[in-house]
């Protein structure tokens, strides 16, 4: 029996494990365990992906239609038509940048935006060599340079209100990727899914995240018995402006699975709060650890000086503030999806007689 070429490639892929070669099987859904934001089911012959837009409950960001390079596009289904495994793209995160190099596609990337914050050496020396294209700034990026990349793709974050201009014009499908308005950790990398249907590498975008969820669940139930849970702030005044996660968010779920007591865990908010000093006081002035993001390390006196009221805080005065010099670590890149990296620094930090591990990431703040 003589195999069409549409059915012959459908059946190596679904033979094939590799990266790129393994396929989609016919008729299958894939509901998101985890991620809210995202929606997938396979059919014979292409995937349908629902984004679904998170300022807007019930309504659709995007669907995109998953088909391979040969493949025929299905009839009667309203979508942006994605060939399938991408082979060259325009990327404006370096945590897209990540996950694309974890499933082994990293060649794919051809083009970046905001080239200053992707620490890879991958794209740094791919953009001197000129084998990646700096496409310049996301918010308005060079078009002459995107036409000459002409990508399959171009993977951006999607924002409230916002338009992409010209590049809605192009024909080349822009791929929203909302993963980070998930407001749980295991729902934010679940979204590893959606590449690996991107890339055709479903089976081992599957295996990672499995491994994710049970890794983070081993993390997680070593602080699930703990007596005491210390009390947690994070972050510092900005412009007179203290900006903490709501108790529903991302970094509020973190805090709470590594065993803290997060001060506005009660609030269903899933962004931040933008607080006084004040009202940050007033509630968290007792707090026993305080998270600090910072370009490069701080001293205490360093810390003081760009706030007097930061002094008062007990963490300040009994040497409880660890910070992360964001220059000088991948913590940021990486952690999105792979949040159980994060939450066993967090467990190292609340509870070191549980995890008696040094951190790798944070750091305590320098005396002098």
């Amino acid at each position: 029996m003589k195999l069409s070429g549409i059915t012959a490639l459908l059946l190596v892929c679904l033979l094939a494990a590799g990266c790129g070669r393994d396929g989609r099987s016919a008729g299958t859904g894939h509901d998101m365990e985890y991620a809210r934001w995202l929606d997938m089911e396979h059919h014979a012959g292409y995937t349908l992906v629902t984004v679904k837009n998170p300022w807007r409950p019930g309504a659709v960001l995007q669907t995109y239609l998953l088909v391979p390079q040969d493949g025929e596009v299905p009839q009667g289904i309203t979508g942006t038509v994605v060939r399938t495994p991408l082979q060259s793209v325009l990327v404006y995160s370096s945590v897209h940048a990540g996950v694309i190099k974890e499933l082994g596609a990293m060649q794919s990337v051809t083009g970046v935006c905001d080239v200053q914050y992707f620490d890879m050496p991958e794209v740094q020396e791919g953009v001197r060599a000129g084998k990646i294209i700096d496409a310049g700034n996301s918010m308005q990026p060079a078009m002459e340079k995107v036409v000459q990349l002409r990508p399959d793709g171009i993977i951006l974050s999607p924002f409230q209100n916002g338009g992409y201009g010209a590049l809605a014009n192009m024909g080349v499908p822009l791929i929203e990727c909302a993963d980070y308005m998930e407001n749980t950790p295991l729902g934010r990398a679940e979204w590893i899914k959606f590449f690996g249907e991107l890339y055709c590498c479903r089976a081992k975008a599957d295996s990672i995240f499995a491994t994710v969820v049970e890794r983070y669940g081993e993390v997680k139930s070593l602080v699930d018995s703990v007596r005491t849970r210390p009390k947690v702030i994070c972050e510092s005044v900005t412009s007179g402006v203290w900006y903490v996660p709501g108790g529903d968010s991302y970094m509020a779920h973190l805090y709470v699975d590594a065993g803290a007591d997060y001060p506005w865990s009660n609030d269903t908010s899933t962004g931040s709060l933008s607080l006084s000093v004040e009202q940050v006081y007033a509630t968290a002035h007792d707090a026993d650890v305080w998270l600090v993001k910072s370009l490069t390390q701080m001293t205490y006196d360093e810390f003081a000086a760009q706030y007097p009221l930061n002094a008062r805080f007990k963490a300040f005065k009994e040497r409880g503030v660890y910070q992360c010099p964001s220059l000088n670590t991948s913590l940021y890149r990486d952690f999105p999806f792979h949040p159980e990296v994060l939450l066993r620094e967090y467990v190292r930090i609340f509870h070191p007689e549980v995890l008696p591990e040094p951190t790798q990431y944070f750091m305590p703040m320098a005396e002098e």
